[in-house]
């Protein structure tokens, strides 16, 4: 897997977290959405053990995000 794609990945977990930062939650919602799916599209065309862990830690990530802005903002409707 190339670094690149990952780097993608780490771009679009900063921009959700800046988008929470500035309380944007229904952008960061799309953007955190997008990047799920991302992640599940490479999820299911990945093969390596390395890359296998790299994506869990995203998902693991992106769970967190989400279970932020439902805290900070209730009537979210995630």
């Amino acid at each position: 897997m190339e670094n690149n794609k990952f780097s993608e990945f780490k771009n679009g977990v900063q921009e959700i977290i800046d988008l929470i930062a500035h309380k944007n939650y229904k952008e960061a919602n799309n953007k955190l959405v997008d990047v799920s799916e991302e992640l599940d599209e490479l999820l299911d065309h990945s093969e390596e053990d390395e890359d296998l862990i790299e994506i869990s830690k995203y998902q693991v990530l992106l769970n967190q995000l989400q279970q932020k802005m439902i805290a900070l903002d209730g009537q979210f409707g995630l």
